[in-house]
């Protein structure tokens, strides 16, 4: 059953969604995180549950991260993809706060060709869970902020609150 609620955060009003899950803190395991604007971003569908109280862990997690006082989310995600595209994601949530990474760097860290930028920017740019899933560190070997689904001025945003704005942007 799929579960839904918004938050109303410094970027715009997150759409949050979920299925019930035992193992999940609070009983719901994060399926999409999208923002106002955002490429490819989850909309609500028929039959999904307007269900805020499902989402108070998210929610307090969230709340948390922007007032500077959370650093790791400790939520349960629930995204399908390829065997790829997990591999690219699980990288992405070992990131550390507060840093940044290249497409290139990221790429070799998976054990991919070089030549697959291409296809792990793709993977990056379906990522359902922004924020969460912190593709937002990801950035040019140059230092440019390219690349973001909810727009390159919501990732100066996050990379600013975590003080990891490269010195080129």
């Amino acid at each position: 059953m799929t579960h839904y609620a918004t938050y109303d955060s410094p970027l715009g009003e997150l759409l949050l969604v979920g299925e019930v899950s035992a193992t999940a803190v609070g009983g719901t395991a994060l399926t999409a995180l999208s923002l106002p604007g955002q490429k490819g971003g989850a909309t609500v569908q028929d039959g999904w549950i307007h269900d805020p109280s499902a989402f108070t862990e998210v929610t307090r997690q969230l709340r948390a991260y922007f007032d500077g006082e959370l650093t790791d989310f400790t939520l349960e995600i629930a995204t399908p993809g390829t065997e790829f595209r997990q591999r690219v994601w699980k990288a992405l949530e070992a990131i550390p706060y507060g840093t940044t990474t290249s497409y290139g760097k990221l790429t070799a860290e998976i054990g991919a060709a070089p030549g697959a930028v291409r296809a792990l920017g793709t993977a990056i740019g379906a990522n359902p869970v922004l924020i969460v899933r912190p593709c937002h560190r990801v950035i040019g070997a140059d230092g440019s902020l390219s690349g973001y689904a909810a727009g390159p001025e919501r990732k100066e945003r996050l990379l600013r609150l975590e003080n990891a704005l490269p010195r080129t942007a």
